[in-house]
């Protein structure tokens, strides 16, 4: 390290489930590298090449935004001039006062979510400033995780699953919709440890991914069927006497509703469906019968289609029936985030929304902004912490709201992005290497924080400032609305939690992470932490998801169009969602893979330039032949951004605008297409 440059202790906050620490070289204000630390006992130093190879260029690269703009071109053109931020603010402080004159608060809207989840970037200053506003509430969830979450709530309530650690001590690992290696980096080597001592490992994935490479059985189910693949291995664990009968007697509620539904699909059944094999199914059966400690990891993937929630929580219902829970290595690697004594009441001040206030869901945002009937319309939007034109489902609908001219948008965020092209007002955001904040995680179960390691770039200020600032213009002047970062993370979690050592929220130190046990042993679900449902028992038939969704019971519904390919969009090992879309690792193009015999079967071959198309958009993309899809399925990673395209579309413009079965939850893996070569049109 040269005499100039300061290591400073810093954390990855980005929409993902490890939250890993960093250590993080600043050579004259700027930082130059960035590397893992050990702070964190999990992520232990490893950090994924993305983040180390973008973050530099994100921070201080061509894209930054430096200063607030006002827009001077046609919406979507990207023409702005330079504004001062009392400029930006009087602006934004007449054209929202106008609007809620003329259509009442509940025109107002805020449309982020989970670019930075630090507890005070992700929602603090900013829901306090909406809640007191009175503007609509904005349902999030729906997006991505939420049907997880939902589902796991009305399995085991608000209680932590097993931390990723404890793998290391599972006979069998079952990574089901997980691509680990790129949205869970480090749950991989555990996993590969585990199997260095003889653990069984399995991989429920339509494509070969890398874990699915090393892995003992890969089952290449068709995506929204995994509820059949659940209940057909729940039947045959039940043919096969491999149910824990005194578990079950004890500790589970709808034992026999449940069971009902999946004995009438048979192992045949579930394979046509699935598409799958039968040998496979009763190989995952057999193992899942007689391997203990078993270990599921339940990712995101599986949840993006109309069965979503569904197929969850028959794969929850799994460690319930053989009762493998209760012994470390055993359960489920879900739920971390309840691990946590997170406050969210006291950090975002719901008690300040008016009576009444209508909730929207974020999926749905896009057809909002087109819908005459609304009422009062959305006449003004702030959008942070997220990029929707290029991660909501139906992006031409959510471009044409966009671009409507009586829409007063707001746009906040570090780097310059296609939604905000579409802003009237632009604010600078500070990255978090630039602000304090608080990071728990959804993927593991230690607490961590961080101070800033440089000073804010340019005029870019924290969203805590900014939303301070804002509070201030709008004359919301009580002490909720003046609160320093230090006060928020004392709001954020509950300095009385034993956890803390008595030491306040605001205050933890930097230099290392704060496990979140139950009484010094990590959790583990009926040893030391039990569901917290209403009749404290795993409920296989939710009274909660009844009254909420009508779903007491999962469910299975076929989905067919007329268009013949499954288009799925998983993660990049580019980007985090869109995160670093922007720079140029990001910029290329992504890739079309699809199976040889669909490849065949339309006479295309690998390289050329192919038109993926659907009745709500198309896009262009280089064809890559690969039996690493399985037939039938099309797949091209998400979060491209639109300079990516040669006709202002990406895979988001193709993915349908329907509800899941829990939480209106999105449906990106519903996603039907056919594809046929570029040349010639």
């Amino acid at each position: 390290m040269s005499a100039m440059s300061t290591e400073h202790a810093s954390v990855c906050p980005l929409d993902c489930p490890d939250t890993c620490s960093l250590s993080v070289t600043v050579e004259h204000s700027r930082i130059v590298r960035v590397r893992g630390s050990r702070a964190n006992p999990y992520t232990a130093g490893v950090i994924c090449t993305k983040v180390a190879a973008s973050y530099p260029d994100w921070v201080h690269g061509p894209g930054r935004l430096l200063t607030p703009l006002r827009r001077i071109g046609a919406k979507g053109e990207g023409r702005f001039a330079r504004a001062s931020w009392d400029e930006a603010l009087d602006i934004i402080h007449d054209r929202v006062t106008a609007v809620m004159a003329a259509h009442g608060p509940q025109a107002v809207l805020p449309l982020n979510y989970a670019g930075p989840p630090g507890l005070l970037a992700y929602a603090a200053m900013d829901l306090r400033f909406f809640h007191k506003l009175g503007a609509s509430l904005l349902d999030r969830p729906p997006l991505c995780g939420g049907i997880r979450s939902q589902a796991w709530l009305g399995t085991f309530g608000a209680a932590p699953g097993i931390a990723p650690e404890q793998v290391r001590l599972s006979k069998l690992v079952i990574a089901w919709g997980n691509n680990v290696t790129w949205s869970n980096l480090h749950l991989t080597p555990i996993i590969n440890a585990a199997r260095r001592d003889g653990a069984k490992v399995v991989v429920v994935d339509p494509k070969r991914i890398k874990i699915a490479e090393q892995a003992d059985l890969h089952i290449a189910l068709k995506p929204g069927t995994d509820v059949v693949l659940a209940w057909a291995v729940a039947a045959e664990l039940e043919r096969r006497d491999g149910l824990d009968r005194d578990f079950i007697e004890r500790h589970v509620e709808g034992f026999e509703p449940y069971m009902e539904q999946a004995r009438r699909f048979s192992v045949a059944d579930a394979a046509r469906i699935c598409g799958v094999p039968e040998a496979q199914i009763l190989q995952l059966a057999e193992w899942y019968r007689t391997l203990s400690p078993a270990a599921i990891s339940v990712g995101n993937g599986l949840e993006r289609n109309q069965n979503g929630g569904s197929g969850i929580r028959a794969i929850f219902a799994l460690p319930a029936l053989a009762g493998k829970f209760g012994v470390p290595g055993g359960g489920l690697v879900n739920g971390a985030g309840f691990a946590f004594p997170k406050t969210p009441a006291r950090l975002q001040r719901p008690d300040l929304v008016p009576p009444g206030t209508r909730t929207l869901n974020i999926v749905d945002v896009g057809r909002h902004l087109l819908d005459p009937a609304l009422s009062p319309p959305i006449k003004a939007l702030f959008i942070y912490n997220h990029n929707p034109l290029i991660v909501h489902p139906d992006q031409n609908r959510m471009r044409r709201g966009l671009a409507r001219e009586d829409l007063f948008t707001v746009g906040c965020d570090v780097v310059m992005t296609d939604s905000l092209d579409y802003a009237d007002v632009v604010l600078p955001a500070s990255s978090h290497f630039e602000y304090p904040d608080l990071y728990p995680a959804y993927g593991q179960q230690w607490l961590q924080r961080a101070e800033p390691v440089i000073a804010p770039v340019g005029e870019s200020l924290p969203n805590t400032e900014i939303f301070r600032r804002l509070a201030a213009r709008f004359g919301f002047t009580d002490p909720t609305f003046t609160a320093s970062d230090a006060d928020l993370m004392d709001d954020a979690i509950d300095p009385a939690d034993a956890r803390l050592g008595g030491v306040r929220p605001s205050r933890l130190p930097t230099d290392k992470a704060t496990a979140m046990t139950i009484g010094g042993e990590p959790a583990v679900l009926f040893k030391n932490v039990f569901p917290k449902t209403p009749s404290g028992k795993v409920e296989l038939a939710s009274g909660y998801l009844e009254t909420k969704y009508g779903q007491r019971l999962p469910s299975y519904r076929a989905y067919e169009t007329p268009y013949p390919l499954i288009l799925i969009t998983p993660a990049s090992d580019e980007r985090i969602t869109s995160t670093f879309g922007g720079l140029k690792a990001g910029d290329a193009t992504p890739p079309l893979e699809m199976h040889p015999d669909d490849a065949r079967a339309r006479g295309l071959k690998d390289g050329i330039m192919v038109r993926v198309w659907n009745e709500l958009g198309e896009v262009h993309l280089p064809l890559k032949v690969s039996d690493a899809i399985r037939p039938g399925v099309a797949c091209s990673l998400k979060g491209a951004w639109l300079r990516t395209s040669d006709n202002g579309q990406t895979v988001s413009a193709l993915a349908p605008g329907h509800h899941a079965d829990l939480c209106g939850g999105a449906c990106y893996n519903d996603t039907r297409v056919e594809v046929a070569a570029l040349e010639g049109l």
